[in-house]
């Protein structure tokens, strides 16, 4: 019986695994996106809320996690290095990334990981 409830649980494990997804894009601000409608939303050091649109134009907000984790994966991205105390090495540079996660709803990405190219 334990070993069956075991393999069950491993199962559902992977099968939730399986499910995730990937999408690369330019990370914005999402606060920015909703109230100017404009392409140029970079993240700054104040951004809270973040999300990723896509080259097909579509834009999807990251969840309360991914938030956090896009906040770290900017401040601990290698190009700071030059200029650590610059969200950005140039104002209104894009910041291109690949989000991990699985789609809650049609417009929000609950994260796994954040990578900065």
């Amino acid at each position: 019986m334990r070993r069956l409830l075991t393999l069950g649980v491993l199962a559902a494990a992977f099968s939730a695994l399986a499910l995730a997804e990937s999408w690369s894009g330019t990370l914005i601000d999402s606060a920015c996106a909703q109230s100017q409608k404009t392409a140029a939303c970079t993240p700054t050091d104040s951004t809270t809320s973040y999300a990723l649109r896509t080259s097909a134009g579509q834009t999807y907000k990251l969840d309360s996690q991914g938030n956090t984790k896009a906040a770290e994966a900017l401040k601990t991205r290698a190009d700071r290095s030059k200029e650590p105390n610059s969200m950005a090495t140039a104002k209104n540079t894009p910041v291109s990334a690949t989000v991990n996660g699985t789609m809650e709803g049609t417009d929000t990405i609950k994260v796994d990981s954040v990578s900065i190219q």
